[in-house]
């Protein structure tokens, strides 16, 4: 392991030991087994970043590291939730369901309280989880949360709910009940993956189609870096900058920057260069997407390095979401071996993925933490990411 880079825990241990630690946990504290084990996955976007709000294209692929929840029906009409990461149990009546609804528990309560909205009866049911999907690191832990109970839940109480119709609802547990304002992408890419494939979504029509990312056959590897830096600035920076696309649209008149066909002509008409750069990139972005999906369905993995590289140039300049631990990341791991590099998620912190020949991963990611240790950040966790399956019983 690099010195003062953490290696987080390789997935497929940490899978089977979650569903006996969370089923053990069950056990212990209701005094018998659990009705089975649900997991959802958190998620990488390989590229397509602020496109979603702008009706544009992304392509996430699920992890590997999911959240994992041991479940059983109750008789009565409450929920009961304890989290073995939080080290915390809470529980709720659907009296006590409203939008607002504070603490780590809301994310399940807003399962229920969608599910009920959509006019779905929703079992009361003890819950216990594990998760080990990052917090903070825009690698989508909430969707994760809100999808695993989502699916638990749906089963226990014998719901049919189309996989897309379920993305839906627990995107609609984020922006009304815990009140975020996200698009659709996390909760799609947590329900609807699939293993060794990408996600091309199109945020207009939600249409959904799997694009091969089955990286060992091509000698690659995709790593993740999390820079351990806070999302300090994400909420006010993203409506900012949503607001701007917003006004760029108007001036356009068109209904969303997707619908721009002539990337010169629209920017000659925008009144200042800030409101340029911004849609220079959303456009730029979406034509990168398009393009991933075309050398990955060609068989050429490799080719979509560049396609990373020009991605975080574009985040870095014209849309100004990077921050200095980002920016060095992303540097130092194209200095050390990596084919291409970019930021990851919203922006402000977070991760960076680097496409890198397999085996390179722990040695690039030793350069990041050594550049890291000279300019006096904290040291970075990495792991190398899997393209995984969406959500799904597993025991």
């Amino acid at each position: 392991m690099p010195s003062g880079c953490r290696l987080l825990a390789t997935v497929r241990q940490v899978s089977a030991a979650a569903i006996d630690v969370v089923a053990n946990a069950f056990a212990a504290r209701t005094g018998h087994q659990p009705a089975g084990v649900w997991a959802a996955p958190g998620r990488v976007n390989l590229i397509g970043e602020h496109t979603d709000y702008n009706d544009g294209y992304v392509m996430p692929f699920a992890l590997a590291q999911r959240v994992t929840i041991a479940a059983a029906p109750r008789d009565d009409d409450r929920w009961s939730v304890t989290s073995l990461t939080a080290d915390a149990s809470e529980s709720f009546g659907r009296a006590e369901l409203h939008p607002g609804m504070p603490g780590w528990q809301s994310y399940v309560a807003g399962i229920v309280w969608v599910l009920e909205e959509a006019g779905h009866h929703v079992r009361g049911a003890d819950l216990v989880l594990t998760s080990d999907v990052p917090a903070g690191a825009g690698l989508s832990s909430s969707a994760a949360l809100e999808c695993a109970a989502l699916t638990a839940l749906a089963d226990l109480s014998e719901l049919t709910i189309a996989p897309l119709a379920r993305a839906q609802l627990a995107r609609r547990c984020e922006n009304a009940f815990v009140g975020a304002p996200t698009g659709l992408m996390d909760q799609a890419a947590s329900t609807l993956c699939t293993a060794k494939h990408a996600l091309f979504f199109d945020c207009r029509t939600f249409e959904a189609d799997q694009v091969e990312l089955d990286l060992a056959r091509p000698g690659l590897e995709i790593l993740v870096v999390d820079t351990k830096t806070p999302h300090a600035l994400v909420d006010s920076e993203y409506a900012t900058r949503r607001a701007t696309c917003e006004q760029a649209c108007r001036l356009l008149g068109v209904p969303a920057l997707r619908d721009v066909t002539h990337l010169d002509e629209a920017l000659r008409q925008l009144p200042d260069e800030l409101m340029r750069r911004r849609v220079r990139h959303v456009l730029s972005e979406n034509a990168r997407v398009l393009a991933a999906v075309d050398v990955l369905r060609a068989g050429r993995a490799a080719d979509i390095a560049g396609l990373l590289d020009a991605s975080h140039a574009s985040m870095r300049d014209d849309f100004e979401i990077t921050v200095p631990t980002i920016d060095l990341a992303v540097e130092t791991a194209r200095t050390h071996g990596a084919l291409g590099a970019r930021m990851t998620g919203g922006g402000f912190g977070g991760c960076i993925i680097a496409l890198a020949p397999a085996g390179d991963a722990a040695r690039i990611a030793g350069g990041v933490a050594t550049s890291f240790d000279r300019a006096g950040y904290q040291p970075p966790a990495w792991f190398v990411a899997r393209p995984s399956a969406g959500a799904s019983r597993v025991a």
